[in-house]
């Protein structure tokens, strides 16, 4: 047996060395790792040795050579292709252990050059795996340090059909760490070029976990990452049993909600139901911001999503503890809050931060393709706001207009959101047309006892018609922020000014579908 071993990560490489010397094996190696091979007492062969050709280019050229790739091409079930090899004295290779150049790592790291990160573009290691997967019925081809251990045992078992199944699933798994890899370059020379849209937009995700189930039981469903450690990929699970695909989505409705108070001096908490929130609010501590967000709709709140933007503490632990949600994510947890919360056995608590990654693209699934676009900027405020009305804001109103506008942007369009002292009391959310969104708005407050006269209010897109504001009126709103730019705006104007209205555009507008 021949086992040819290249590897940047060097994790566990002595121990499998071990394993595969102690079955027979002849080890080939190049540069560093024949380096830490030999430091370890090991006997091993230079690639250069078996080609007959030294390395060369600062280490570019090593394994690109006929005596590597027809070792590792080379089928055993024809008789042509094993004359072929002994004709030319090529030895057939049995093991090929691969990983590559850190290209990503490089390329992400702050300071790097481009030469640096051109260097760490692997051609050899890419094209060994490539061929050693190609022949996997009689090659054995490990990308993963993970997997060491488990080729060790089913070499050693000699089990024929164990060791056949192995292969094809470690060939697949190099075919799909080859393309992730080559569509991380592929990304970046993009970026290097300022595309943000290229021809061919290639994405790599990595499974981080199976799911139950998806959004129905009967649906089959996991967990994808862009990378490790990154986004929900991030967050620690301190209790609770296993995430569902509704509860990520809804963590990812949660985090949307409060990412535009990220700055904010005070807490900010987000109750999210099926994506959209049904409270938000802002607060003094963490207990003042929950409660003033599930004042909004306890009754929707009920086996929701709440999202913090500070450390859960023992005193908000025990108001959250009081209405069953699904999951709690914050920064941080205090012990105490961590044992309250734990005593609720089903209650997911998800510790850390997610930040979304602004040059990230957004991807949206259709049948037979992707739609693709930047992901949504931070919200805004203030920056190119125009008053339109008679009347202008007053200090008050302008606070809860700035509060309400953040507040619209998570929200499910066609949105409106009623809000006063930094917290909303009244969402309309997903409705067909915008005044049934306002209408919907104002009911849900005076359902559950808010009072609407004077509050503020958010509208995602443009009023179509004057209706949405004489609706509005009817609830008792008396100051509006909105995108404009309709072809009606002069008509919308008008309502407001006829009902007292201060009202301001944006010029920005926040769908969210």
């Amino acid at each position: 047996m021949r086992a040819l071993l290249s590897v940047s990560d060097k994790t566990g490489l002595v121990d499998l060395a071990r394993g595969l010397m102690a079955l027979g094996a002849e080890l080939v190696s190049t540069g560093g790792t024949a380096r830490a091979l030999r430091d370890a007492g090991l006997q091993v062969m230079d690639v250069s040795e078996i080609t007959g050709f030294p390395e060369m280019l600062d280490g570019r050229v090593k394994t690109l050579h006929p005596v590597v790739h027809g070792g590792l091409l080379a089928r055993r079930d024809l008789p042509g292709h094993m004359d072929a090899i002994a004709a030319h004295d090529i030895q057939p290779i049995d093991v090929v252990v691969v990983n590559l150049y850190p290209f990503r790592e490089t390329a992400a790291r702050p300071g790097a050059t481009r030469d640096d990160v051109v260097e760490q573009i692997d051609i050899g290691g890419p094209s060994m795996l490539r061929s050693a997967a190609k022949n996997h019925d009689a090659v054995t081809v490990v990308v993963d340090p993970a997997d060491y251990d488990e080729v060790l045992g089913v070499l050693r078992g000699a089990a024929a059909e164990d060791l056949r199944v192995l292969r094809r699933r470690l060939a697949a798994k190099v075919f799909a760490h080859t393309a992730a890899y080559d569509a991380a370059i592929a990304a970046w020379f993009a970026e290097q070029e300022g595309d943000r849209f290229p021809a061919r937009l290639t994405l790599a995700v990595e499974r981080a976990q199976g799911l139950r189930y998806g959004e129905n039981p009967h649906q089959r469903a996991a967990f994808y990452v862009e990378r490790r450690g990154a986004g929900l990929g991030a967050l620690v699970q301190r209790g609770g049993k296993e995430l569902s695909f509704n509860n990520l989505l809804d963590l990812e409705g949660a985090l949307l909600a409060t990412d535009p108070f990220a700055d904010e001096t005070r807490a900010c908490c987000a109750i999210v139901k099926h994506t959209t929130p049904c409270g938000l609010a802002i607060g003094a501590t963490a207990r003042e911001a929950y409660e003033k967000a599930l004042a909004c709709d306890p009754t929707s709140a009920f086996g929701g999503i709440i999202a913090l933007t500070v450390p859960v503490d023992d005193e908000a632990a025990e108001s959250i503890s009081r209405l069953f949600v699904e999951c709690v994510v914050a920064p941080e947890f205090t012990p105490g809050a961590i044992e309250t919360l734990g005593r609720k056995k089903n209650l997911r608590i998800l510790e850390g931060r997610a930040p979304a990654d602004p040059r990230a693209l957004d991807v949206k699934r259709v049948r037979g393709g992707l739609l693709v676009q930047d992901r949504l900027p931070a919200v805004s405020v203030d920056d190119g706001w125009t008053v339109v009305t008679d009347r202008a804001p007053t200090d008050e109103e302008l606070d809860d207009l700035r509060f309400a506008w953040r507040a619209v942007a998570s929200v499910k369009s066609n949105a409106i959101v009623l809000a006063r002292g930094g917290a909303t009391i009244g969402i309309g959310a997903g409705q067909m047309s915008r005044v049934d969104a306002s209408f919907l708005a104002g009911h849900k407050a005076r359902q559950l006892g808010h009072d609407t006269a004077g509050t503020a209010l958010a509208s995602d897109a443009f009023f179509p018609f004057r209706d949405g504001v004489d609706q509005a009126a009817a609830a008792g709103v008396r100051a509006i922020v909105q995108p404009g730019g309709s072809v009606r705006d002069a008509e919308v104007v008008a309502a407001a000014n006829e009902h007292g209205m201060a009202m301001v555009f944006t010029g920005v507008r926040l769908f969210r579908h």
